[in-house]
């Protein structure tokens, strides 16, 4: 256990300085603004969600967005991570701090998710005004956000995958948003039936099983599935791995 515990040294520190770093600075601000205005606008607007002429004590319309919401936002999170601090030189340091790489790496992973969750608590008062409207399904509700909060360390984690392999944050943003919407877009009826065709039936079943669109509306109708839980932690849990593979290349060299 002790030896466990060793391995990620240094994993408060690492997160209590990044989620600070949110808010010494004008882009998690920013960040913040953006999701909730972006968020509430799909939401509401005739073209989009249009919560306010539905008028139903759901929140369906914030839930079918949020993913494509989150493919852009939160690259956009996880990009400065590790780019950041090999563009300056300041991984190096890190190194030869009492640190270890699975605790800082964690602790940056744990900071920007929690970051995540709190911009995701401030879109409670939607939930507020779907009580207001009538008596909503508060199962569905939970488990919608309970999911939105497992996509967003999906994406997160792929982010810092991008995040550690290049010093560019641009790169890297712009390879992780195209590697979430590959993940997001398979499990498309459209992306099926173009795999059937060209790759058989039972292809396009492995396929479609790897779609986060899937798994997440799973939670977003109420339902709890072990499968889904599954593929939402050992997805997370084998980007943080390549993710660590990588910087550990890096550190050796």
């Amino acid at each position: 256990m002790k030896a466990f515990a060793l391995r990620f040294t240094g994993l408060s520190a690492v997160f209590r300085r990044e989620f600070k770093g949110y808010f010494s600075s004008p882009l998690g601000y920013i960040f913040v603004v953006i999701f909730l205005v972006a968020s509430g606008w799909l939401t509401l607007a005739r073209d989009f969600g249009r919560f306010l002429e539905l008028r139903e004590a759901s929140l369906t319309p914030f839930f079918t967005y949020i993913p494509w919401l989150f493919v852009v936002l939160v690259p956009a999170v996880a990009m400065r991570l590790w780019a950041e601090e090999r563009k300056t030189g300041t991984v190096e340091l890190l190194f030869t701090l009492p640190v270890t790489l699975e605790g800082s790496y964690l602790g940056k992973f744990l900071a920007g998710w929690s970051f995540l969750g709190f911009s995701l608590l401030l879109t409670l008062p939607l939930v507020v005004e779907v009580a207001r409207l009538g008596d909503p399904d508060w199962g569905v509700i939970i488990t919608g956000y309970l999911g939105c909060l497992l996509l967003a360390g999906c994406y997160l984690a792929i982010g810092m995958l991008f995040s550690a392999l290049t010093k560019n944050q641009v790169v890297a943003f712009v390879l992780a948003v195209a590697a979430s919407v590959v993940f997001l877009i398979v499990g498309l009826p459209q992306t099926i039936d173009q795999a059937s065709g060209l790759l058989g039936g039972y292809a396009a079943q492995v396929l479609g099983s790897l779609s986060i669109a899937d798994h997440f509306n799973t939670l977003t109708r109420g339902l709890i599935e072990a499968g889904s839980l599954a593929f939402f932690v050992l997805f997370t849990i084998g980007w943080l791995v390549c993710g660590m593979l990588v910087l550990d290349r890096t550190k050796a060299s």
